[in-house]
């Protein structure tokens, strides 16, 4: 592990800011991704295949053309973009901010796929029994849905943060490659690959972030298995 000490400051950089820029990309998707989840395995309404077509359509574009679409809409010209920049001074555009959300986006498909496989798995039986106690629906699924998808969930949010992590062609094009900034490990294993004498550093950043995803999964597994275990005790 000594090659860990030979990591220059720009290259911790890079590190701290795709940990970073994940993180809140995977918990600033997993309120919506549960309420999508939700609607898209127990509602029953019009339009339900075109708002999982909506969902899942980050996983068959090309990300390039995902970041081209944020630019649009989010950028400081952008009709949501200019909105939130002139009313609430937030700007996402070549921020680590707009990395951040294109992480999200990105992820946002594997979070809901996950999440909704566990709803639909959930015994609706259990949930009625509840009901007829007289709880609210909302207290059904606080207190018998989300406990019986936890697995999913926890699934789901470490399958968003391991896409974030390797995410690049819609961070690069909507928040471009900006050192210190929005540059996270793809973004500068992709600078050093272009560079004279960058394998080294490449190779670096590269069994970092194989080592980081890896970390990730084996926790999701270990996490899902111990409340696996923990509900069927209960």
């Amino acid at each position: 592990m000594t090659w860990l000490l030979d990591l220059t400051p720009d290259e911790w950089n890079a590190v701290r800011l795709s940990i970073k820029v994940a993180t809140v990309a995977m918990l600033a998707s997993l309120p919506p991704g549960i309420l999508i989840a939700l609607i898209l395995a127990r509602g029953r309404f019009w339009g339900k295949t075109l708002l999982n077509g909506l969902v899942h359509l980050p996983l068959i574009l090309p990300p390039v053309v995902t970041g081209y679409l944020l630019l649009l809409t989010f950028g400081r010209r952008g009709p949501a973009g200019a909105f939130l920049a002139e009313h609430f001074g937030i700007v996402f555009s070549f921020r680590w901010t707009g990395a951040a959300l294109a992480c999200g986006v990105m992820g946002f498909p594997l979070m809901v796929r996950a999440i909704r496989l566990s709803i639909e798995a959930v015994d609706r039986k259990m949930e009625a029994a509840a009901g007829t106690l007289g709880a609210n629906r909302l207290w059904v699924f606080a207190t018998i849905t989300l406990p019986l998808i936890l697995p999913g969930l926890i699934a789901g949010a470490i399958l968003s943060f391991a896409k974030a992590m390797g995410e690049f062609g819609a961070t690069i094009t909507f928040v471009s490659n900006i050192p210190n900034e929005t540059q996270t490990l793809p973004s500068a294993i992709y600078t050093f690959t272009q560079v004279p004498g960058g394998d080294p550093g490449a190779l670096r950043l590269t069994l970092i972030s194989v080592v980081i995803s890896m970390v990730a999964l084996v926790a999701s597994e270990v996490l899902a298995r111990r409340v696996g275990r923990r509900m069927d005790i209960e």
